[in-house]
């Protein structure tokens, strides 16, 4: 496993702010501190304001489990996260999300998608990726079916989790000791995921 770049203090290491913010984050539905909340403890200030967003945006969306969970491997898959990847996997898997779907993002092919939105949820994320912005096809579809609220939603959730894995990159934060890689991709490269909407009809 290869050492990250900064520190990132224990329990034992912390003074009494991060400790406050520590013990809110652990006795919240995270349970544990993983991953970018251990870099951003280093400004206490910064590391409350955001466990509260992910707690929103994971947590507390008008979207199913399994549509953020998509929308979040489609975020770590472009990105090259592997922590967040690895551990939103899990989470995806817990949620329902089909393994096929889950393995077809991880080597970068098109899932085959049986239930429409999850494939809308894929490609308004995967568009917004790409090209930081979504046609008219793409956002119609989302807000179509989960109104005004459910595009805001979506779109924080993609934007809060490019800001997770490149937190994650950027300063090579490890997977806990005892979870084995799953992405198990070249950390400096991004992956384009395809497009789910046939060539005749994309924008």
């Amino acid at each position: 496993m290869s050492e990250p770049r900064i520190p990132l203090p224990g329990p034992q290491d912390m003074n009494a702010a991060q400790r406050a913010v520590f013990d809110k984050i652990v006795s919240g539905p995270r349970r544990t501190l993983v991953g970018p909340l251990r870099a951003a403890l280093h400004n206490p200030s910064l590391a409350d304001r955001w466990q509260a967003l992910g707690q929103v945006l994971r947590y507390e969306t008008c979207l199913p489990t399994v549509l953020n969970e998509l929308a979040i491997l489609v975020t770590a898959r472009h990105w090259n996260s592997e922590l967040e990847w690895t551990i939103h996997a899990g989470e995806a898997r817990t949620a329902g999300l089909d393994m096929d779907i889950i393995e077809a993002l991880r080597v970068g092919d098109l899932p085959a998608f049986t239930v429409e939105d999850q494939r809308e949820v894929y490609e308004f994320s995967r568009q917004l990726l790409e090209n930081g912005r979504i046609g008219d096809a793409a956002y119609q579809a989302v807000l179509a079916r989960w109104g005004v609220l459910g595009v805001v939603e979506l779109t924080a959730l993609v934007g809060y989790y490019s800001m997770v894995a490149m937190t994650l990159n950027a300063h090579g934060i490890p997977l806990p000791d005892h979870i084995p890689s799953e992405l198990n991709s070249t950390p400096d490269t991004r992956t384009s995921l395809p497009s789910a909407i046939p060539s005749a009809a994309a924008e």
